[in-house]
């Protein structure tokens, strides 16, 4: 009887675009590699659509254990990450785009921890808040180009920075958008550093939009600032 199938699980044609990404153990025996990965993959991308608990996950899957030990290597070999890439890719050039873009949004969003936790975290005073920042940096379709986890008493300035400094892949890049939290220094860093430009929108209206009180603004940037703004977490999708 073949399993029952999920809104995760990949056609063909999906599946060819990461095969050559999923597929790098050359010690195992090909068969085995494929089925281990096959398996694996599914119940990886099952866990990361639904949100679920490891110990939930359908019985059709292998045992917990085993999907967490293939969400661990993926994740730390960087093939999680390397799949999200050829997925963007892949939609940027299926909208007659390059496949690396020239332009992009920095954002930040500050998330509320419990009073326990891992170090990442702190105390932000302008929103009043403790626990940790995400900042994201995305194209002007809102798809993930970066993103990272700090402390949320790191300045929006220093976290840009930190998450530049990490990206890889963005040789294209020209020009950032982002909000007056990543003025001063931050645009010096940018041009000196990497040779980009750094444009912060206005809005006269102080974005009234916001609660009703006008139409909301059609436009570029409007359409990358609500993609940042609804952001909850990088993903392969």
């Amino acid at each position: 009887m073949p399993p029952p199938c999920y809104p995760s699980d990949l056609s063909d044609e999906e599946w060819a675009i990461l095969e050559t990404v999923a597929q790098q153990d050359r010690k195992a025996r090909p068969s085995a590699k494929v089925a281990a990965e096959a398996s694996g993959g599914r119940s990886v991308f099952y866990l990361l659509r639904s949100g679920c608990s490891w110990r939930v996950l359908p019985r059709e899957y292998p045992p917990w254990q085993t999907v967490y030990y293939h969400f661990r290597k993926w994740r730390i070999d960087g093939r999680l990450h390397r799949a999200h890439d050829r997925l963007r890719e892949a939609v940027r050039e299926a909208e007659g785009r390059d496949r690396e873009p020239s332009a992009a949004v920095i954002d930040s969003q500050v998330v509320k921890t419990t009073p326990v936790g891992g170090p990442k975290r702190g105390y932000d005073g302008a929103k009043r808040l403790a626990g940790r920042k995400r900042h994201i940096l995305v194209d002007t379709n809102g798809l993930v180009l970066a993103a990272s986890v700090r402390g949320a008493d790191l300045p929006d300035r220093d976290g840009g920075r930190r998450l530049l400094e990490e990206g890889k892949g963005l040789s294209r890049m020209e020009m950032l958008w982002a909000d007056g939290a990543y003025t001063g220094g931050f645009r010096e860093w940018l041009r000196r550093q990497l040779g980009w430009r750094l444009e912060v929108p206005h809005h006269p209206d102080r974005q009234l939009w916001r609660y009703g009180l006008e139409d909301k603004p059609r436009g570029l940037f409007s359409r990358c600032y609500l993609a940042v703004g609804s952001w909850s977490a990088p993903s392969l999708g």
